[in-house]
């Protein structure tokens, strides 16, 4: 793996992280509808690159 493909999943490791946090926070306090499913997409996506990255793709 080179030092781009290590950087952008350190960097999309921090954007799951902080989306882990705001889908906990959205859990706690359900105001807007729709939130929940999008957080859990964005962080499904994120998680999908990482996997990719890591096998090379």
């Amino acid at each position: 793996m080179d030092k781009k493909a290590k950087k952008k999943i350190q960097t999309l490791n921090e954007r799951i992280q902080k989306l882990r946090q705001q889908l906990a926070g959205a859990r706690k306090q359900a105001d807007e509808p729709g939130e929940l499913q999008t957080l859990e997409r964005q962080i499904a996506e994120a998680e999908a690159e990482v996997a990719k990255l890591k096998r090379g793709g």
